[in-house]
């Protein structure tokens, strides 16, 4: 048995660390004398070394009292190192967008859409035959299905790409219909085959991410408000140019039509 001094000086960890580590339940001594002296042996040296390999790896220390908690040999702590490995890299990602977001602010040019004079339309949009997928998630899961209609729609889609959204809020479940214009009906498993109602509504065009689509929202709803225009829904995202079903492209070209109904006169 070793006194806690002299597993400090074996484990290259403070007994300021070592007190802590007990009050965590992260390494608790093997044995409490009754004058409430920490004595350690073999076994907690064996798990010291677990903790101070996790503590070097960065884990928190919620982690670390978790993992000590449940890992029972080798074998299990590979699946833990796993697990935050991919954690890392979901983290990196996310650090690679948000640089991508400041480079925005940092270089002018790229911001050249925010001061974007937007055109505003009054348009008439015929009914409309289309194959459709109707969901409520993130805005961005819009991905995930445009392969499954063009997949059933087997050749008979007849133009671009659209989504109508339900919500007149922005949500973080939204409902969400994802349509593709059809040559007349069709039959398809995961979709529904529908002809959408005409409608006339107020539009702009729109060119740059995604993520800065809420200035061409701004700009319709400011005329909407100038003119005394009542909006309805489903509004409408056409997609002239996005992304492809496998790479992305350049996000600052994508063309997005945004298109919102305003009720008929009379």
């Amino acid at each position: 048995m070793y006194k806690i001094s002299e597993f400090s000086k074996i484990t290259n960890l403070t007994v300021k660390t070592l007190r802590y580590y007990d009050e965590e339940n992260i390494l608790k001594p093997s044995y409490r004398a009754e004058n409430a002296y920490r004595y350690y042996d073999d076994n907690d040296f064996e798990r010291a070394k677990v903790v101070i390999l996790l503590r070097n790896l960065d884990f928190s220390i919620s982690e670390i009292r978790d993992i000590m908690a449940n890992c029972d040999c080798h074998n299990d702590l590979s699946y833990y190192l796993s697990e935050k490995q991919e954690m890392i890299a979901e983290q990196i990602n996310k650090g690679k967008e948000l640089i991508n977001k400041i480079d925005l602010y940092l270089q002018p040019k790229k911001m050249e859409v925010s001061c974007m004079n937007y055109k505003i339309e009054l348009k008439e949009f015929n009914a409309l035959t289309v194959a459709a997928i109707r969901f409520k998630g993130k805005y961005s899961d819009v991905g995930k299905y445009i392969g499954v209609i063009y997949q059933e729609a087997k050749g008979k889609t007849s133009g671009e790409p659209f989504c109508c959204y339900y919500d007149d809020e922005f949500k973080e479940e939204a409902d969400i219909e994802l349509c593709v214009p059809t040559k007349g009906m069709v039959a398809g498993k995961k979709i529904d085959s529908k002809q959408l109602p005409k409608i006339r509504a107020i539009c702009t065009m729109h060119v740059g991410t995604y993520e800065t689509l809420n200035l061409a929202y701004k700009a319709v709803l400011d005329y909407a408000k100038e003119h005394s225009l009542n909006c309805i829904l489903p509004s409408r995202e056409i997609y002239h140019k996005g992304p492809g079903l496998v790479f992305k492209g350049n996000p600052n070209k994508y063309v997005t039509e945004i298109v919102i109904p305003i009720e008929q006169e009379g």
